[in-house]
């Protein structure tokens, strides 16, 4: 059974060797190796945060749409936490 979710991506880009579009690639690369399939990539930009979280101002945020099975929340999820680009992750079904 296949659902739709969006998953909105904080990326950490001080310490980036390449552009921020590589980096949002690899990402959904990242999506499409655990199963999820990609409807729509939208870069939302660089924003300010309310506070200094993990000694960055501000980061660049992505909202990922995309259909999958239940259990590709989790192994994103899990394959993210290791990708130190990624400062924030949040996911949701979409109905």
């Amino acid at each position: 059974m296949s659902r739709k979710y969006q998953g909105l991506i904080v990326l950490n880009t001080k310490s980036l060797d390449g552009t921020v579009d590589d980096l949002v690639a690899s990402v959904s690369k990242e999506f499409e190796a655990e199963g999820a399939k990609l409807d729509k990539i939208a870069q939302l930009g660089r924003r300010q945060f309310a506070y200094n979280a993990r000694h960055l101002e501000s980061g660049h945020y992505v909202n990922y749409t995309f259909q999958g099975s239940p259990d590709v929340i989790t192994k994103i999820q899990s394959r993210l936490r290791l990708n130190d680009h990624v400062h924030l992750q949040h996911f949701v079904r979409v109905a």
